[in-house]
C-alpha cells in the first residue's frame, strides 16, 4: 500500500519533469536552427570584404602611379636622400 503513495506522489514530479526536459529540448532545437540558418552569411561577407579590399587595391595602384604622385614620391626620395 505504501508503494502505491509513493507512486502516486512521484506521478505529477514526474510529469512535470518530463515536460521540463521536452520545454528544454524544443527550445535547444530551436536555437541551434536558428544558429545553422547564419551559416552562409559569414561566407557572403567575407566575399564582399575581399571584393572591396580589391577594388580599393585597384583604385589606390592607380592613384599612386599617376604622374603627379610619382613625381611628389620622387621629389620627397631625392630630398630625403640628397641630406645624406
Amino acid at each position: 500500500m505504501s508503494t502505491s503513495l509513493v507512486t502516486k506522489a512521484a506521478t505529477p514530479w514526474r510529469t512535470r519533469t518530463r515536460r521540463a526536459v521536452g520545454r528544454l529540448r524544443r527550445l535547444a532545437a530551436e536555437r541551434y536552427q536558428r544558429a545553422r540558418v547564419d551559416d552562409g552569411m559569414s561566407t557572403a561577407e567575407y566575399a564582399m570584404a575581399t571584393l572591396a579590399a580589391c577594388a580599393f587595391a585597384a583604385v589606390l595602384y592607380k592613384v599612386v602611379t599617376s604622374g603627379q604622385v610619382t613625381a611628389a614620391l620622387r621629389e620627397a626620395i631625392t630630398r630625403a636622400l640628397g641630406g645624406l
